[in-house]
């Protein structure tokens, strides 16, 4: 090779090796991030997805801002919500729930959405498909026949001979009113149990509805994410010792509130997910191209404080398989 050639060469890996770190380099402008959740802020805002954001090279006050709206219990105040981060020209938003990403979907057809703790987004029509979501949202689905039969196995393990099972729901979420009349319906239906859904709306009395629980012989209660207060967990697990009901959730952050059990996706894998699809969407990939995911990974919470409290002993082999007791 002459010297000619050689500093061709060498000038060629320059340009590739400028390419490659320019890609391993989050971009250069300073990009904000629109967080739209039902219930009340993390402490900080955006908490759960700053480290995944940080390995990926996206620093909070460097290259990322956070722009956060919680409904603080009020479902109805979602669309406005929505509309002051479009209003912020955000890069991209992020989006908790159902309603949430409804709420989004609804107030832009342009800025990418990324989604996590959506029950079926085909079903609730804010994908074209799971494979190929189309339009401007993307992200992780929560695809639930597994984890209701999962649930109300476990409450069956921990409260043998159960066959009445309390449902508290919030029926202004339509992701919850369905996975109640399909998912949960059909796993109650396998496994023998009888349902009662408990409506709980954000100024319900949760005392009421415990009490009405009790009074119609509920063995078990299962919980969906409530709009009553930023405390509502801890609500529901003093009020279920009071009224002696075991309960299962898939809100782990019920779990370390005190409700006794949670089986539900990683939330870990579920914000590493959610911040992969954003760190793409950065660098230029489109929503309408990423196909939605599910989670991989399953985690039991078992709170033991609160089974001691009940007077309940779980059963060792359920210990041994949950990923976490909280003593």
């Amino acid at each position: 090779m002459n010297r000619r050639d050689s500093e061709l060469a060498l000038l060629a890996l320059g340009v590739v090796a400028a390419l490659l770190d320019a890609k391993a380099q989050p971009l250069g402008k300073k990009v904000r991030i629109g967080v739209l959740s039902q219930g009340f802020p993390d402490p900080p805002p955006g908490l759960p997805l700053i480290q995944p954001l940080r390995a990926l090279g996206w620093v909070e006050g460097q290259n990322l801002v956070f722009e956060s709206r919680f409904d603080e219990g009020r479902p109805d105040r979602l669309p406005n919500l929505a509309a002051e981060l479009v209003g912020r020209n955000v890069d991209v938003i992020f989006t908790r729930g159902t309603p949430a990403t409804l709420a989004a979907k609804a107030t832009t057809a342009t800025i990418p959405i990324v989604m996590i703790f959506v029950a079926n987004p085909v079903r609730s029509q804010l994908v074209a498909s799971l494979a190929r979501p189309g339009g401007n949202i993307t992200g992780t689905a929560n695809l639930a026949a597994d984890i209701f039969g999962k649930q109300l196995q476990l409450l069956k393990e921990i409260v043998p001979g159960a066959s009445t099972v309390g449902v508290l729901f919030d029926p202004l979420n339509s992701a919850q009113t369905d996975q109640l009349d399909n998912e949960l319906a059909a796993a109650a239906a396998v496994l023998a149990v009888k349902l009662l859904p408990f409506k709980v709306y954000a100024s319900s009395a949760l005392e009421a509805v415990f009490a009405e629980a009790r009074r119609t012989r509920a063995d078990a209660l299962v919980v969906f994410p409530l709009s009553t207060g930023a405390d509502v967990g801890r609500a529901v697990a003093d009020l279920a010792i009071k009224h002696r009901v075991p309960t299962i959730t898939t809100f782990r952050a019920y779990t370390d509130q005190g409700v006794l059990a949670s089986f539900s996706g990683s939330l870990d894998e579920q914000y590493q997910r959610a911040a992969a699809h954003i760190d793409k969407i950065l660098r230029g990939a489109r929503p309408a191209d990423l196909p939605v995911e599910q989670p991989t990974k399953f985690d039991i919470v078992i709170n033991l404080k609160t089974a001691k409290a009940l007077g309940l002993t779980i059963p060792q082999s359920l210990l041994l398989r949950a990923d976490e007791v909280i003593q």
